[in-house]
């Protein structure tokens, strides 16, 4: 399983994996219809975000005692790390925060079922408070586990790009980016 931590055209760092964004599997008969409309509104979230947050649910899989992250070409290791770290601890303090309002927001939601059909409303933000429970340990996990950062030509070039400004190179650079690392829809994670 690769990982990517590189900067986005915004210049904030992005954690994915190339797996490609899979749908949220949650077995519920009872409640099957609520679930599904739950799941299409989910899906409908940004990829950057949703290809970061099931990054971090992917971390949740890992093995092995050491992990392997690409990053771009240029930048020290010793920066990287540092960067990293604090972005898993940003990460951390944002889910945890979620998750609290996340289940403050959920008894109110329940007092929705009084209202005729189903309670979509709860079932997203039940699949949200579990998205985000799941992305938290992924980010606990990543934390006891040692990273292995392994510089990219390519992924130096893109952020080349980005300091460049260099806006009409972009889509070339996302398209190898696509090709060499089998990541669908870079640009919608890196660009849009």
């Amino acid at each position: 399983m690769d990982f990517f931590f590189v900067l986005d055209f915004r210049g904030k760092f992005r954690f994915f994996s190339s797996h490609p964004t899979e749908e949220i599997q949650v077995k519920f008969s009872r409640l099957k219809k609520i679930w599904e409309a739950a799941r299409e509104k989910l899906m409908l979230l940004p990829p950057r975000i949703l290809r970061q947050e099931q990054a971090f649910e992917r971390a949740l899989k890992l093995e092995a005692a050491e992990v392997t992250i690409k990053h771009a070409q240029g930048t020290s290791e010793k920066k990287i790390r540092r960067r990293f770290f604090f972005f898993l601890q940003k990460q951390r303090s944002k889910h945890i925060l979620f998750l609290i309002l996340e289940t403050l927001l959920l008894p109110i939601s329940g007092l929705m079922a009084l209202l005729p059909g189903p309670n979509v409303f709860f079932g997203i933000l039940a699949l949200l408070l579990l998205t985000h429970w799941q992305a938290l340990r992924g980010i606990n996990r990543l934390g006891k586990v040692r990273p292995h950062f392994i510089p990219s030509k390519l992924l130096g070039t893109w952020e080349g790009k980005l300091e460049a400004g260099d806006i009409s190179e972009y889509p070339e650079v996302l398209s190898r980016i696509e090709s060499e690392y089998r990541i669908a829809d870079a640009a919608k994670i890196l660009y849009k």
